[in-house]
């Protein structure tokens, strides 16, 4: 049985998408939800779908092996970043290398980095008048968004589009794309 962690900082509609895709399994399990806000709808969602949730502050998982120390213990075979707005530390990634994902919602490389998340992607989107969009995932380095692209699906946008149109689009191909891509990934 391959084992995931997803790691989220808001509502953890991906991260429900991920569980619920994955529940009747006899291959994959979400068998844990980590969290840096400790006031996130995930942990409701985890908790409705029976799935264990950990909320940490900064000190846990900057300053101190807090957090890699529970995931050493959960010895995941894929970390899945699921709108999760921290910065991955080096720390956790030179023990588990080639095993930490993240979906971002444009087609990388551009409108990714610091800062670049949620409605402020769509927005930039929509004020370059950007024809077309999307999302990636990829693997998690030590820099935002600069890790290696595993796939990306793309969308068009409209000139009537606003940033609200988008990032209904957006979520319809994460919700579409990312468990398939992940089961890929864990059969690979």
């Amino acid at each position: 049985m391959k084992r995931v962690v997803i790691f989220a900082s808001g509502s953890g509609s991906n991260a429900e998408n991920l569980i619920k895709f994955f529940q009747n399994s006899d291959n994959v399990s979400v068998i844990q939800i980590l969290t840096n806000n400790p006031h996130a709808k995930v942990l409701d969602r985890a908790k409705r779908l029976k799935v264990s949730a950990l909320s940490f502050n900064r000190v846990a998982f900057t300053k101190t092996n807090d957090v890699l120390n529970i995931l050493k213990v959960s010895n995941p075979d894929l970390i899945i970043l699921a709108g999760f707005l921290w910065k991955f530390p080096e720390t956790i990634l030179n023990v588990f290398p080639n095993k930490v994902i993240n979906i971002h919602p444009a087609l990388l490389p551009k409108f990714g980095g610091k800062g670049m998340y949620g409605m402020h992607v769509h927005n930039a989107v929509v004020e370059n008048k950007e024809t077309e969009t999307g999302i990636t995932i990829h693997y998690v380095n030590e820099n935002y968004d600069e890790g290696a692209t595993i796939f990306q699906a793309k969308c068009e946008v409209f000139p009537t589009d606003t940033a609200e149109d988008v990032a209904a689009k957006i979520h319809a191909l994460e919700m579409e794309h990312f468990p398939k891509v992940v089961e890929k990934l864990l059969n690979e």
